[in-house]
């Protein structure tokens, strides 16, 4: 991007906030920042607004300025300001200000120096790989043994290997899924609203899930969801598959998104690469990451 072409070149140290502010905007819809992430900086940044003077410019800012903000979100606003709303709100300064530092327009970053209060929510449960065998083996007897139900395979290795969400999984349709590309199986994971088109993904489906789709898909006659229950019948068949296998972890669809994770990061795949199959932010990534870091290695807890 050449210097006309960048997204401040109408901006200045002079410019005051709120331009500044809606020049940013436009920058991360440039770069294809989720709308939920736009969402939340553009808010975080426009209370910086409402809180300084109207005539503030983006140069007369300083470090003391943003930390007066901060102590005044927490202690003087009169609405509540939880520690994870503190870090985002944080991290929102410290990405506009090191924007603008970037580009050119200031000379000094005065976020710098603003201390970052990281809050992480606690680790998720994921299943052993031992846990994950003993899930495999039972989903397998559900399919060979009477009445020879198909759908706990399905379900959980599908799960188990894509580390698709809830949501996405019950919006699958058949034509979703491509068994004959030259690379192998692939998922197509799509979202009919276009303001969630950066979500959209090709994930690799396993060799074990594609040899045995066509019986599940023949024996419950599937014409176009590619798992046509309710999310609550869904559940109770990893529930089954918890309590047959002995696992005292309650499977759920988001054990089953976590242990993909995990096994993947284990596996040496690229870090970009996970986020793109999870189909999160780069923002959201750097807390997914530090969990898959805890998970992988207890010891350094």
């Amino acid at each position: 991007m050449s210097p006309d072409e960048a997204p401040t070149a109408h901006i200045s140290s002079r410019t005051t906030l709120i331009p500044a502010i809606n020049a940013w905007r436009f920058y991360l819809e440039d770069q294809g920042s989720s709308p939920n992430t736009i969402k939340a900086f553009i808010g975080d940044l426009n209370l910086l607004a409402s809180y300084l003077p109207p005539d503030r410019t983006v140069g007369s800012i300083t470090t003391t300025d943003l930390n007066n903000f901060l102590n005044w979100m927490q202690k003087g606003r009169g609405v509540p300001c939880s520690p994870k709303t503190l870090s985002r709100r944080i991290t929102s300064l410290k990405a506009f200000f090191r924007w603008l530092h970037e580009y050119g327009v200031l000379l000094v970053d005065p976020a710098e120096q603003v201390v970052q209060k990281s809050v992480i929510s606690p680790l998720p449960q994921v299943l052993t790989p031992d846990e994950v065998r003993d899930a495999l083996k039972v989903a397998e007897r559900f399919l060979l043994e009477p009445p020879h139900d198909s759908r706990y395979l399905a379900l959980f290795d599908f799960l188990i290997n894509t580390g698709l969400k809830k949501s996405e999984t019950l919006a699958l349709r058949l034509n979703h899924i491509d068994l004959d590309t030259p690379s192998g199986a692939l998922v197509f994971v799509r979202y009919a609203n276009p303001q969630y088109r950066f979500k959209e993904r090709k994930i690799p489906l396993p060799d074990s899930w594609v040899e045995h789709f066509p019986a599940y898909a023949s024996q419950y006659n599937l014409t176009d969801e590619l798992f046509p229950w309710s999310p609550r019948r869904l559940e109770y068949l990893l529930e089954d598959i918890s309590v047959q296998a002995g696992i005292e972890k309650h499977i759920s669809f988001e054990m089953c998104r976590w242990t993909s994770a995990l096994s993947d990061w284990q596996s040496g795949m690229e870090p970009d690469k996970i986020r793109q199959k999870l189909g999160i932010s780069k923002i959201q990534w750097r807390e997914v990451r530090m969990k898959l870091r805890r998970l992988s290695d207890p010891a350094s807890e």
